[in-house]
């Protein structure tokens, strides 16, 4: 069951306070006002996953502790069964699983995406976020802008690309685009 913006907000504030860090360290860290930061914890602004993963860097705890509330067991591997994977939905274009929750210590997190099909005309805001990002699309067919460039990727192609520079994705065809997204 997703957990709900405020539990996800209360949980970010209490790992935040716990680890002696002040909300303006936060929000500088990820360069955005104070005052933003503030409407994360508040439950005031939906936090999207790209934030609440540099969040969990931050604050040098894993997206599962954030996300429910439970600390990483395993080390060695971890299995996430099919449609099992942690629900995210973050932003109303898109809906993210996480695949890789119960790991200790990961270096990357990995999740399934989908997509929705938006009218042509609707714009896709961008956004970007630290890090670098793996795309695997597994059905649909997936247009990414990034740093002005269009790509059409279908079935099968992959896209690796510096996620600090502003991004969206969306789905063509009117139908939706699902892929495997590595964030690192």
């Amino acid at each position: 069951m997703p957990e709900t913006l405020h539990e996800i907000a209360s949980r970010v504030k209490e790992l935040r306070e716990i680890s002696n860090v002040s909300a303006e360290t936060i929000a500088q860290k990820l360069k955005m006002p104070k005052s933003s930061y503030e409407e994360f914890e508040n439950g005031k602004a939906d936090i999207p996953t790209s934030k609440l993963c540099e969040i969990a860097q931050i604050l040098e705890v894993s997206l599962a502790a954030i996300l429910t509330g439970e600390t990483p067991r395993m080390n060695v591997f971890t299995v996430t069964r099919n449609n099992k994977g942690i629900p995210i939905k973050r932003r109303e274009e898109y809906a993210y699983q996480a695949l890789a929750q119960n790991f200790v210590g990961k270096k990357a997190e990995a999740f399934i995406v989908t997509v929705s099909p938006k009218p042509d005309d609707d714009q896709v805001p961008l956004h970007s976020h630290a890090g670098q990002e793996l795309c695997f699309i597994l059905q649909g067919k997936l247009q990414i802008t990034i740093h002005g460039n269009k790509i059409v990727l279908n079935e099968g192609d992959c896209i690796y690309f510096d996620s600090s520079h502003s991004h969206s994705m969306k789905a063509l065809d009117n139908k939706p685009a699902k892929f495997i997204a590595v964030i690192i």
